[in-house]
């Protein structure tokens, strides 16, 4: 998990800086070019065995999470990390899944447990913390 977060983390700030040159796009276009030999066999290898069995439900889904929040949502997050800054605005995407955690209560009356709500406040102290006391 921590090795995740670094390369996500090297990922979003190479990806920022690249983007004042080339273009939040360009850049999103081709990780996903570069990233596919080894998105491809992985794919292949945990495929189902036939493709019938999915239904256009979650075809459709994958569409909608492949087109709107992982290419043109990441062209606008390119964009506001070089318009914001890299560090300012990455910090703030720490906060991103407790606006999911409030949302899924709001609208899906999901349950929220204390301990979800300690986290929570820990995260937006540290978040604002830093910012704070950031040089």
């Amino acid at each position: 998990m921590l090795l995740a977060i670094v390369v996500c983390g090297l990922g979003y700030a190479e990806g920022a800086r690249i983007s004042k040159t080339l273009g939040g796009w360009q850049v999103i276009c081709w990780a996903l070019v570069l990233s596919l030999p080894v998105t491809l066999p992985l794919t292949w290898l945990i495929a189902p065995p036939t493709v019938h069995t999915i239904s256009l439900a979650a075809w459709i889904s994958l569409g909608y999470v492949s087109l709107f929040s992982m290419l043109i949502g990441f062209v606008f997050w390119y964009r506001g990390l070089v318009q914001g800054g890299i560090a300012a605005v990455g910090q703030l995407q720490l906060l991103q899944p407790f606006f999911g955690l409030a949302l899924a209560a709001m609208l899906l009356h999901e349950e929220v447990s204390a301990g979800m709500l300690v986290v929570t406040v820990a995260v937006i102290l540290c978040v604002a913390g830093v910012r704070k006391f950031s040089l």
